[in-house]
């Protein structure tokens, strides 16, 4: 009767090893799919939150750009509403000028030791002068450059003269003076200018 019990005793113990054997089983068997999830979870937040840094390093990046492309054109709409103040009359002072060098052109055809012709004289000066100061006020400066150094940038040669005695390259007369507009050209002065000697053999 004792080897019985024992014996039942025994099996009682395997099937209650064989038990725990299989619960640690379906344990083990069940731990890695309890931990995937979350480790997944977290290479994705990784991912995220890499993804939004880069965004807002790109979107740092196009906001300092397109600050600067504004700022770019602020300053050049400050130029320019700069420019139509300062050059605003260039037109006006263009179809000016010629009534200033009709003045001009009267005045060196009047006989002044005539003593009918002094006043007409002294009236066309007055008038070409009073011409000449409006002109200055709104810096409309003349350009007269007769003895200086040609200069293509400011003047119009209309001939080359040889001229014994005068440097090469000088203007030596003067057409029509040039005018300029705040330091821009406006006209350029039409005058003659000296030519290199050739040398006789």
């Amino acid at each position: 009767m004792a080897g019985k019990k024992n014996k039942k005793s025994g099996e009682v113990v395997d099937d209650a090893i064989d038990g725990v054997t299989d619960e640690s089983k379906v344990v083990s068997s069940e731990q890695p799919e309890s931990i995937d999830p979350i480790v997944d979870e977290e290479s994705d937040l990784s991912l995220q939150l890499a993804k939004l840094e880069a965004d807002l390093l790109e979107a740092k990046d196009e906001s300092l750009r397109n600050q600067a492309e504004m700022q770019n054109i602020l300053r050049r709409s400050e130029r320019d509403v700069q420019n139509a103040h300062k050059y605003a009359l260039d037109k006006f002072v263009a179809e000016l000028l010629p009534v200033v060098d009709n003045l001009e052109r009267a005045l060196q055809s009047i006989d002044q030791n005539k003593e009918d012709l002094k006043s007409l004289a002294e009236g066309v000066v007055l008038t070409l002068k009073s011409f000449q100061d409006v002109l200055a006020r709104y810096k409309v400066l003349p350009i007269d450059p007769k003895g200086e150094v040609f200069d293509p940038e400011l003047h119009q040669a209309m001939s080359i003269l040889e001229m014994p005695g005068s440097i090469p390259n000088t203007v030596v007369d003067v057409f029509q003076k040039g005018y300029t507009l705040n330091d821009r050209l406006v006209r350029p002065a039409m005058v003659v200018v000296a030519g290199a000697e050739k040398n006789n053999i």
